[in-house]
């Protein structure tokens, strides 16, 4: 069934995704990888510790530089391993990156981190700027701390800070990677009724988590991981409900019971 492709497009290669260390040694930490993500996917990748899934999603945002392979991003071809900074500074503008510790700035408040990127990477007058950060708030249920600073805010707020800040920029994609592997379960639940939120508006994520009800119950689609390859990739209802094979079923035994 065609869909149109979101930003993410496709990623392909034999490498990509390959990191080289200080003695040139190289490691290849991806291997063969062939993802397409179309418009309005949520797409849950799973996967052990250790199985590329986060370094999957800093190589699509160029937060880490592939060896080889190429990339489809909103209708452009990119080469993974030689693209110009024009392209990834393209690719930046069209995409945002929640990270697992909130990358919140310490001296900003709630409003100003939201604001910053609006005001200094998209030139936007101030007063415009603040319009759109309070509304991107709002929709995470941060409009009443506008005037807090990261240290005054639990985890689960800092993070839904962190989201606020993502969609501010009106990103065609949004890269979660673990979102809420630092917090606790309560706090853990404020952070994924806001992600659910963003999945109900159509916005396209790719979500590296641990939540398996996440995945089950908001992802479209699941992509399984293990040593640096895309191991099965499948609707989240196949996947949970039919598992493809036994390293599959193992997993998800772990995870789910340890859940």
């Amino acid at each position: 069934m065609p869909r149109e492709e979101a930003a993410a497009g496709r990623a392909t290669g034999a490498g990509f995704g390959s990191r080289r260390k200080a003695n040139a040694d190289a490691v290849e930490v991806l291997h063969g990888i062939d993802l397409a993500v179309n418009r309005g996917d949520v797409v849950a990748i799973l996967g052990p510790s250790g199985s590329g899934k986060t370094t999957l999603l800093r190589c699509a945002n160029f937060l880490e530089r592939a060896n080889v392979g190429t990339m489809v991003f909103d209708g452009e071809r990119l080469d993974m391993h030689r693209a110009t900074a024009r392209q990834i500074a393209q690719v930046r503008r069209k995409t945002a990156f929640v990270f697992q510790d909130y990358n919140l700035f310490r001296n900003r408040t709630v409003l100003g981190n939201v604001m910053e990127g609006l005001v200094t990477a998209r030139n936007m007058p101030k007063g415009d700027a603040r319009e759109k950060a309070v509304a991107c708030l709002e929709r995470v249920g941060m409009a009443n701390r506008l005037d807090a600073y990261p240290v005054q805010l639990s985890g689960g707020q800092q993070q839904r800070v962190a989201i606020a800040r993502a969609m501010a920029t009106d990103p065609k994609i949004v890269f979660f990677d673990e979102p809420t592997s630092a917090l606790d379960p309560e706090l853990t639940s404020e952070v994924l009724a806001a992600m659910r939120a963003l999945a109900d508006e159509g916005m396209t994520m790719v979500v590296v988590t641990h939540e398996m009800s996440f995945a089950r119950n908001v992802a479209d689609r699941v992509v399984f991981m293990e040593d640096g390859r895309v191991q099965v990739q499948a609707s989240a209802r196949e996947f949970f409900d039919h598992p493809a094979n036994d390293r599959v079923r193992a997993f998800l035994r772990t995870v789910e019971g340890a859940g």
